[in-house]
């Protein structure tokens, strides 16, 4: 065993936390070095236990988990900032691709033209809705009251 291995074990010892197995008892035995620095650990962890435990400084338990909160949220704020930074170079990457596939396709024209029947669609069937967007005003206005009064009659303790 070497005093590098039995080095990092006397605090253990000292403590009482560890007994020494029988090759690092041996070489404290055999290590005047080691076997000083067991002494002394020995010495100080007994000092250590006379003295009583200061106590800690009032809300010292709140000011340390608000802290630890403070830093956790930082950490989520910037894994969400890399994430989304990340999601919005992907997307721009894809539309990217997709308009130069349809620029190179030649489907740019065809869309062109089906984007006009489909406006003109869309213009003939708001004009026959136009007439009737009144009653479906009224209509939502009163379902979406209904659904207020059963919302607040369900949570009423009174009723």
């Amino acid at each position: 065993m070497t005093c590098d291995f039995v080095e990092d074990l006397i605090d253990l010892i000292a403590a009482g936390e560890m007994a020494a197995d029988p090759e690092g008892a041996a070489h404290l035995s055999t290590c005047g070095s080691c076997a000083r620095s067991l002494e002394t650990a020995k010495r100080l962890d007994g000092l250590l236990r006379t003295r009583p435990a200061p106590s800690a400084p009032p809300q010292f338990t709140s000011r340390l988990m608000n802290r630890i909160r403070r830093a956790s949220w930082r950490r989520e704020q910037i894994v969400d900032g890399i994430f989304n930074a990340a999601m919005i170079a992907a997307a721009l990457l894809v539309a990217v691709g997709l308009w130069i596939a349809v620029r190179q396709s030649g489907l740019s024209l065809v869309g062109r033209e089906a984007m006009n029947i489909f406006s003109s669609g869309m213009m003939a069937a708001a004009q026959r809705a136009t007439p009737s967007l009144p009653l479906y005003a009224g209509a939502t206005g009163l379902l979406v009251v209904a659904l207020g009064l059963w919302w607040w009659a369900s949570d009423s303790p009174a009723l």
